[in-house]
This record gives C-alpha cells, sequence and structure tokens, in this order.
C-alpha cells in the first residue's frame, strides 16, 4: 500500500514561513583534537525539497546534521534552521524530525511501546503513533519486541519515531539502511508523498544511484567544505552530457574511438561501449561519423552524468568503476 500523507500540521508561530530556505547556513568550521571536521562549509536547503547531502566517509556530512541539530556545536559560521537562529536549537528541534546513526531503541519493549514512551516526551497523542506506523508499514510488527527486529526493520521504526510530531523538516542519515528493496521503495513513496505536503527532507547516503532517483537539490562535499550544491538543471549545467555508443562487434570499438577523436571528439571507453565528449545535438553526427568508416552501431544514447560521475568530475579524478 502506497503510504499517504495527512494534510494537518502543527504550526509554530516563532518560525518564519517556508518561503524561505529550510536551512541556510554559511561558513561552518569544526575541529576536534587533531583534525578538522568542517572547513568553512556552506548550506542551503530549499524549502519543500528533498536534498540530498553526498560525500565520502570523512567529508562531514554527519557533522553537519549534528550540529543542525543541536547535538554538536560549531566553533564558527551563523546560520538559521527553519528561521531559527542556529545558535538557539531549542526554537526549532520541535518542528524537526531525525534519523542519525542507528535509532535509539528499548531492546526489551514492542516497538508501539517504544513509540508511546517517545510520544509522550513529545508531547504528541496516540494518533500521532498510528500515523507513523501506518505511514512506515509498520503496524503488523508493532506488537513484536524491538530484540526480534532485523535491522531494516529498527530502521524503519526509527524513522516512524522521527515523524511523530509530523516534522517540517526531516533529517535522515543512510534511512536505506538494512531496508530490503521492498522497504526502500516504500520509503521513497514515503518522502514524496511529504514533500509534496511541504516537508523538507535532507537525507545522507552512500546508495548514489537511489540518490539520484530520490531527490532534487543536491549537495556534494569534500574534506569539510561545500564542492556544489544546486538542482538538477544547475548539475546538468557544470557537468557535459555525453553520448554513449558502441559497435555492433567488439572488434570496431577501436576503430570507432579513432574516428570519433578524428572528428575533434574527446572519448573514453568503459567497457564494451564508448563515452563521447558531445552534446545531445550532436548525437546525429557521430552517427554520421560511424557509418562513414563502415561502422554499425548498436547503442547510441545521450546520458546525463550519474552523482558519481558528477563528483568525482568536480574533483578532477576519473570514477572508480
Amino acid at each position: 500500500m502506497t503510504p499517504t500523507v495527512p494534510r494537518s500540521r502543527t504550526t509554530l508561530s516563532p518560525l518564519t514561513p517556508q518561503a524561505d530556505p529550510a536551512i541556510h547556513v554559511t561558513g561552518l568550521r569544526r575541529t576536534y583534537p587533531g583534525r578538522t571536521a568542517l572547513r568553512h562549509l556552506d548550506l542551503t536547503v530549499p524549502a519543500g525539497s528533498l536534498t540530498a547531502l553526498i560525500g565520502p566517509n570523512g567529508s562531514g556530512k554527519t557533522t553537519t546534521m549534528r550540529i543542525l541539530l543541536g547535538l554538536d556545536r560549531h566553533d564558527t559560521g551563523a546560520g538559521t534552521v527553519l528561521g531559527a537562529p542556529l545558535t538557539h536549537p531549542a526554537r526549532y528541534l520541535p518542528a524537526v524530525g531525525a534519523l542519525i546513526e542507528q535509532p535509539a531503541l528499548y531492546p526489551r519493549l514492542t516497538g508501539r511501546t517504544n513509540l508511546r514512551v517517545l510520544a509522550e516526551l513529545a508531547g504528541v497523542g496516540g494518533d500521532s503513533i498510528h500515523r507513523a506506523l501506518a505511514l512506515t508499514g509498520m503496524e503488523e510488527q508493532a506488537d513484536r519486541q524491538v530484540a526480534t527486529y532485523s535491522l531494516g526493520m529498527r530502521q524503519r521504526l526509527g524513522i516512524a519515531a522521527a515523524l511523530l510530531t509530523e516534522p517540517r523538516l526531516l533529517v535522515l542519515d543512510e534511512p536505506t539502511n538494512g531496508l530490503d528493496p521492498v522497504g526502500t521503495a516504500q520509503l521513497r513513496a514515503l518522502l514524496h508523498g511529504l514533500t509534496s505536503d511541504g516537508t523538507t527532507v535532507l537525507i545522507s547516503s552512500h546508495q548514489l544511484n537511489e540518490l539520484d532517483a530520490l531527490c532534487d537539490h543536491f549537495v556534494f562535499l569534500h574534506q569539510g567544505t561545500t564542492l556544489f550544491q544546486g538542482d538538477r538543471e544547475a548539475l546538468t549545467t557544470c557537468q557535459q552530457a555525453f553520448v554513449e555508443a558502441a559497435p555492433e562487434r567488439a572488434e570496431q570499438l577501436v576503430p570507432l574511438i579513432q574516428a570519433f577523436e578524428a572528428a575533434g571528439h574527446g572519448v573514453r571507453r568503459h567497457e564494451n561501449r564508448l563515452l563521447v565528449d558531445a552534446g545531445p545535438e550532436q548525437a546525429g553526427d557521430l552517427n554520421r561519423v560511424a557509418a562513414a568508416h563502415g561502422i554499425t552501431l548498436a547503442h547510441l544514447a545521450v546520458r546525463r552524468p550519474t552523482l558519481e560521475e558528477a563528483f568525482f568530475s568536480l574533483l578532477g579524478q576519473e570514477p572508480q568503476c
């Protein structure tokens, strides 16, 4: 069953309207003994967006999320979350739901009882528990002890806990950890439903293909700094599109490379296909170049860079295939 999201939402008067960015911080720096986690990091998350926070281990993703949630402090920098100052997290945290690293749950209590404890602490009623269980598909497992849950079930219960207060901002660190393909598809539908209702989602994951299909705004971090941030159009603009081509016969790969290079195109070989530095409007020209050299193309398609390819391109490196 596809999750649906009720239209009701708690309004917190001290916070600014959703027309402003949900998150806007500049110049964040965080140092620890012997290392620097963040080095002048800038981050803007548009309200109502599904934003991906992308970077290798040690790039500053989790540190950034912890600072936004008041779990850690920053040394320098400034900003706002839901219009309230970053230095006063108590003003915006009632409107924020989060799952960072592993969910903190009582293993000997049932899933429902865990949510009941958290709901009481948050000051929300039983309807919120029912709604959160329904949204995450955990109704049937709610009355089992958490100790009997799989990793994926614990992860879904942690997301349910984050949704108890119907947050305006949802922060998720590796939410697909332990989820099977069905659970991942359910999570995707849930997050799309939430953003359609106006919730802003900031999500970090190592599953770049999933983020590519899921998100509409992207932030690349590297060594504690912001490498890129923007929507898909901005990412495509700064990354040259290319044409993927493959000859009908494998022995024609080298002659095809030579033909394309002679026509003035840069060419990279990836397994049995060629990645040609050419725009969409040049696909027909490439087909004619191949035909002029007696080569029949079995595959010719314009392809945008994947998130991984875009990230390594911004670093000036080749993707780690």
